[in-house]
């Protein structure tokens, strides 16, 4: 591990894409849980960045997906102990080293986290604070910042509800009610 986590080189767009679930094999395999579903950006990576015991980078040997979950070997990783150390650390990427998108309608989540939404009517639903996935399909988690009580709304992302998604201005237009 080159660990350089001194000031000013730690990149400023990393996004956590996972997280370390255990170890992998005999020799210093990790287990890594992706937020999403394909999980091209920790597969193509050569850096990743781990927040245990600190923020530090890490150098990617081989990254390949296995039963849903990403298994990697980690330079300087080598026993089972070392890999195991590691569970339950956030894997971070820097944004700027994600594949490029092929269609002007996909999107990744950290690019929805903190579009303000609002429904067809121009009424304020609240700003994505999260994404998660029920299998088959994306999640928006939104709340309204100005009422920390309110409850939060779940809309799924797919077309029937999401009408446009206006990266520029931050806003993602749906079509759902405030009743919802």
């Amino acid at each position: 591990m080159s660990g350089k986590s001194e000031a000013g080189s730690v990149p400023g767009d990393l996004v956590q894409v996972g997280y370390i679930a255990g170890a992998y094999g005999l020799v210093g395999g990790v287990r890594i849980r992706p937020f999403s579903t394909d999980a091209d950006a920790l597969l193509h990576a050569k850096t990743w960045w781990l927040d245990k015991p600190g923020l530090r980078d890490v150098e990617v040997k081989r990254a390949r997906m296995h039963s849903g979950d990403v298994v990697a070997t980690l330079v300087e990783i080598t026993d089972r102990d070392a890999a195991e150390a590691l569970k339950g650390a956030a894997v971070f990427i820097p944004r700027s080293q994600f594949p490029q998108l092929e269609d002007e309608d996909e999107f990744y989540w950290a690019d929805l986290i903190g579009l303000e939404v609002d429904n067809l009517q121009g009424e304020r639903l609240g700003v994505v604070h999260d994404m998660m996935s029920n299998g088959p399909q994306s999640i928006l988690r939104i709340k309204d910042p100005a009422n920390p009580e309110s409850e939060e709304r779940l809309i799924p992302f797919v077309d029937q509800f999401v009408i446009k998604v206006d990266r520029e201005a931050k806003k993602i237009v749906v079509d759902w009610g405030l009743d919802f």
